[in-house]
């Protein structure tokens, strides 16, 4: 199993920023990659931005520029840099770390946490 504690959410002003932390333990060993996802009311939950095992990276087109995901292996973080925030972001944010053990897949999210970007 792996748990996910995510941290760093909160109210911000549009043009702002804010660093979301995620912390992972349990069978870390096994996790092929990581990300951020969000959901907004009324809307689906989206890909923000994954991280695999090698430091490859892919983004949603809506972040792009703006958001950056990285990894601290040797802590068992990982973590997205937003910057240039906007209305349109607010949204709750999880984390999310994916096991594929024998070509089956298992996910795995963390509790969520509020991003709020208004004036």
């Amino acid at each position: 199993q792996v748990q996910l504690v995510e941290s760093g959410g909160g109210l911000v002003q549009p043009g702002g920023s804010l660093r979301l932390s995620c912390a992972a333990s349990g069978s870390i060993e096994s996790i092929n990659a990581m990300g951020w996802y969000r959901q907004a009311p009324g809307k689906q939950r989206e890909l923000v931005a994954i991280i695999t095992s090698a430091g490859s990276t892919t983004y949603a087109e809506s972040v792009k520029g703006r958001f950056t995901i990285s990894r601290d292996n040797a802590k068992n973080m990982v973590y997205v840099q937003m910057s240039s925030l906007k209305p349109e972001d607010t949204a709750v944010y999880y984390c999310n770390a994916r096991r594929r053990p024998f070509n089956k897949v298992y996910d795995h999210w963390g509790q969520g946490t509020q991003v709020t970007v208004s004036s």
